[in-house]
């Protein structure tokens, strides 16, 4: 394995056990076994070394929620299926505990760094895509204000409810209970 992606994986590691803001240059070099200036020779700062390794699992946290989107047969959910859809999906936030507060990570890096927000905007985009299929049974080419709408929706109920799993599990949501509540009066589908 090259110097360079001994140096990815290192940073891949770190960023799932430290996080992108206690991740030091001596964390890298001694996970990687590399020396400090292949750092800068190969991804020319710390910084841009850890945006590329959250670039990746950036890309791994997508493909695992477009895979729970999924049945697990490889078709799509039904339309009374909210509640096995959110049930994949907290499974898949206890499973994989470490991706997900990664991904919460990163919106706060995107304050200072441009190429992190275009990545994140980019992700939230085909999430709202897919989440507006799962959900609303949208599909890519209908109506996109409505593609929109309702992936927007779906995505701030993600959101929300990865953030009460990751920091609160004992009193988040059920699955059962939050198919529930999205299902009553006055609330959209």
């Amino acid at each position: 394995m090259s110097a360079k992606d001994k140096l990815l994986l290192a940073a891949r590691d770190c960023l799932l056990t430290k996080g992108y803001a206690h991740t030091t240059v001596r964390d890298l070099v001694a996970a990687s076994g590399a020396n400090q200036a292949s750092i800068n020779y190969h991804f020319g700062s710390k910084e841009q070394l850890l945006t590329r390794a959250l670039r990746d699992l950036n890309t791994e946290w997508g493909e695992l929620l477009f895979a729970v989107l999924e049945e697990p047969d490889g078709t799509r959910s039904g339309p009374g299926d909210q509640e096995a859809l959110w049930g994949r999906i907290i499974e898949s936030i206890q499973a994989n505990r470490s991706l997900w507060f990664v991904n919460f990570e990163s919106v706060a890096s995107a304050r200072r760094d441009e190429e992190i927000r275009g990545m994140i905007a980019g992700g939230q985009e085909l999430a709202r895509t897919s989440l507006a299929r799962a959900f609303a049974r949208l599909e890519p080419d209908s109506d996109p204000d409505e593609v929109q709408a309702a992936g927007s929706h779906y995505l701030a109920l993600l959101v929300g409810l990865a953030a009460q799993w990751l920091t609160d599990p004992e009193r988040a949501p059920t699955a059962q209970q939050f198919a529930a509540a999205n299902r009553s009066p006055g609330h959209r589908r």
